[in-house]
């Protein structure tokens, strides 16, 4: 039973991220991403991690989408460029790296034999203590400077957009 939802919910998955990708409505590629990390947050419970499968959809299905839709709503670029394909050389690499990638993740499962049990066990793997633990000692500088970068994005956004406003004859919102 928990191998027929993990291949439905990978089904899902990978459904869902072609969806994103090959959509030409940047909100409809937001909100597919919505339901790919939904089906991240089940993967997770099959893993016996309920921490992390709710951190999932509280923070990146919640919190992070609600921001890329609002800087996507505030660029304007849910209307699209209309034009052609500008670069087109990008759809054959994806497809060669992608297929790549399938035959890697074979080979490895061929390979590997049918044990599927994970690196890590033990019942501390996916509490809050364990992920705290490893954010703020290990991970401690990945984790601020992806804070910043996010930070950067943001404002960049922000300045982008009233840029644009101001070149076509309007007066920047105070």
């Amino acid at each position: 039973m928990e191998f027929a939802i993990f291949g439905i919910t990978a089904l899902v998955s990978i459904a869902c991220a072609l969806a994103m990708i090959l959509s030409d409505n940047a909100v409809h590629s937001a909100l597919f991403l919505v339901l790919n990390f939904s089906a991240v947050a089940v993967l997770y419970l099959l893993l016996q991690a309920p921490f992390l499968a709710m951190i999932q959809i509280t923070v990146y299905a919640g919190a992070i989408m609600v921001l890329f839709l609002f800087v996507i709503m505030l660029l304007g670029a849910e209307k699209g460029t209309g034009g052609g394909d500008v670069i087109g050389w990008q759809r054959p690499v994806a497809i060669v790296l992608g297929l790549l990638l399938l035959g890697e993740t074979g080979y490895v499962l061929l390979t590997s034999g049918t044990s599927m049990t994970p690196l890590a066990t033990g019942a501390e793997l996916g509490t809050p203590r364990a992920i705290a633990e490893a954010l703020f000692t290990t991970y401690l500088l990945p984790f601020e400077i992806t804070s910043i970068l996010l930070l950067v994005a943001l404002i960049g956004a922000v300045v982008l957009t009233l840029k644009s406003r101001e070149s076509e004859g309007g007066a920047p919102r105070q």
